[in-house]
């Protein structure tokens, strides 16, 4: 019976036993052990490159090979390299302070696998969110189970086959099905689960995992705003938003979710992103580069956050090249902005996920401020001017996951940062050092050397130990 087929026929609660039973009869892997693994995966995510981008493009109806390559594999063997790179220095223990009173002992922090690793991965970037959180948790040494999204059936078919071979099932295990499966999937005691998609789920995995005490990863989502100083609508600017906004579609978690643009400046702003948009995608929505909505579901909800607006007198403008005649294309949607939304319009109240950017204008660096902090923790916030001292007061004074300045986007792309949301936007971090760190368990360690003052004043006391307390609380005041 291969792997794969053995993966079918038991359930996600016995792969978990199964994996946890072979975690806690062996040593926790060697240096040498998780690089090897940390290649394994490499060298099939290069091999499966084709599958890979051919399964995606058919998932979404259609997506470029170039994105894929670009926005996904690229990353994951980026991933890979740093952490194989940085692995010696990750896994050696912190050495800790050790105060006077305890000298010749030493402190340290060992940091050894959790266990076994759940990781949800969503829809969008599902080679990408499914690959570099199981490569993190392979670095720290765990063994991980996957459930990739179902919206993605065709590419969560690769990944399982593709793993399978290269893995044993109590390694890695691939866990294929739809919501049910994953509703279940996010009950299991696993000793620590990795979520990405929508705050709305999020909040369901949350109290799923509290009743076993599972610590949690919750990359989520937001209204990520981006903001461009007075005087800075130039081609660099125009480029990195429409960039951010465009790339697979608006659906993308760290995209642009809006743009808050100086009321002087929304003229020159609209012009010079149509511009852009056209040179990007000189044949519209049906250039070879453009993605399509993921599913009929999600275009739909799309098109109804368009004509609510609209309903509500936003004005509401087509970007870039308009095709002659009906695309052939399934659920292309044209880069489009909205101007003068209301706030308690639909799409100012939900994370938009496809390429439609609504625009506010602003008077001064404070009612942006302002405007932020009224609203839920963004994933991401993104400043395009000087860095100067409304740049300053701004990150000052705002709190998001990450920052950009000057880009959008790219800063995922950083390996040595860490990754992640705060409040509604998710909670912990994975990429970089913390990554490494939130899939293992910090362990201190108190290692007794042969003297030490505790040691000499155990019971019964006597001077020494009054000098021991004189010297830690002080003078003992009496009392008239």
């Amino acid at each position: 019976m291969n792997a794969s087929h053995q993966i079918n026929q038991l359930t996600a609660s016995e792969i978990l036993q199964q994996q946890r039973r072979a975690f806690l009869n062996a040593e926790p892997p060697t240096l040498t052990q998780r690089k090897a693994n940390l290649k394994k995966l490499r060298d099939v995510v290069i091999a499966y490159r084709s599958e890979l981008q051919n399964a995606v493009s058919e998932d979404f109806g259609h997506r470029s090979y170039h994105e894929t390559d670009v926005m996904e594999l690229v990353g994951i063997v980026q991933s890979i390299d740093y952490l194989s790179k940085k692995l010696r220095r990750f896994m050696k223990p912190d050495r800790r302070h050790v105060s006077l009173f305890y000298r010749s002992a030493k402190a340290y922090v060992e940091y050894q696998p959790k266990g076994i690793i759940g990781v949800m991965a969503p829809w969008n970037y599902p080679i990408s969110l499914t690959l570099i959180p199981l490569a993190t948790a392979l670095a720290a040494g765990n063994r991980a189970m996957l459930k990739p999204s179902e919206l993605t059936p065709r590419t969560s078919d690769v990944l399982h086959r593709m793993l399978s071979t290269t893995f044993s099932s109590d390694e890695v295990a691939v866990i294929l099905g739809g919501p049910e499966v994953g509703a279940a999937f996010s009950a299991l005691p696993f000793d620590h689960l990795l979520f990405t998609g929508s705050t709305p789920v999020g909040r369901k995995v949350m109290k799923a995992a509290s009743d076993n005490l599972v610590p949690l990863t919750l990359e989520l989502g937001g209204k990520s705003p981006v903001i461009i100083a007075r005087g800075n609508i130039n081609p660099r600017t125009l480029s990195s938003i429409a960039y951010g906004k465009l790339s697979n579609g608006g659906q993308t978690c760290v995209a642009p979710d809006y743009a808050l643009v100086h009321e002087e400046d929304l003229e020159a702003f609209i012009q010079q992103y149509d511009e852009t948009v056209t040179r990007f995608y000189p044949n519209g929505p049906d250039c070879a580069d453009y993605t399509s909505i993921v599913s009929d579901r999600h275009y739909v909800r799309l098109q109804g956050l368009l004509d609510d607006a609209r309903e509500k007198g936003a004005r509401v403008i087509e970007m870039g090249t308009q095709p002659e005649s009906a695309s052939n294309r399934v659920r292309t949607l044209a880069p489009t902005l909205v101007i003068g939304a209301k706030e308690d319009d639909s799409i100012m109240q939900e994370e938009i996920f496809g390429p439609i950017l609504p625009i506010k204008t602003y008077r001064d660096i404070d009612e942006v401020i302002t405007y932020i902090n009224d609203r839920p923790r963004p994933l991401a916030l993104y400043y395009f001017g000087e860095k100067d001292a409304d740049c300053r007061k701004l990150l000052r004074r705002t709190t998001s996951g990450n920052v950009g300045i000057n880009n959008t986007i790219i800063h995922v792309a950083q390996d040595d940062l860490p990754f992640g949301g705060v409040g509604a936007s998710g909670m912990g971090a994975y990429h970089g050092i913390e990554g490494f760190r939130s899939m293992s368990h910090a362990k201190g360690v108190f290692d007794q050397g042969r003297w030490n003052l505790p040691s000499l004043l155990q019971a019964p006391f006597g001077k020494l130990m009054e000098l021991a307390l004189v010297m830690t609380l002080g003078q003992k005041k009496t009392s008239k």
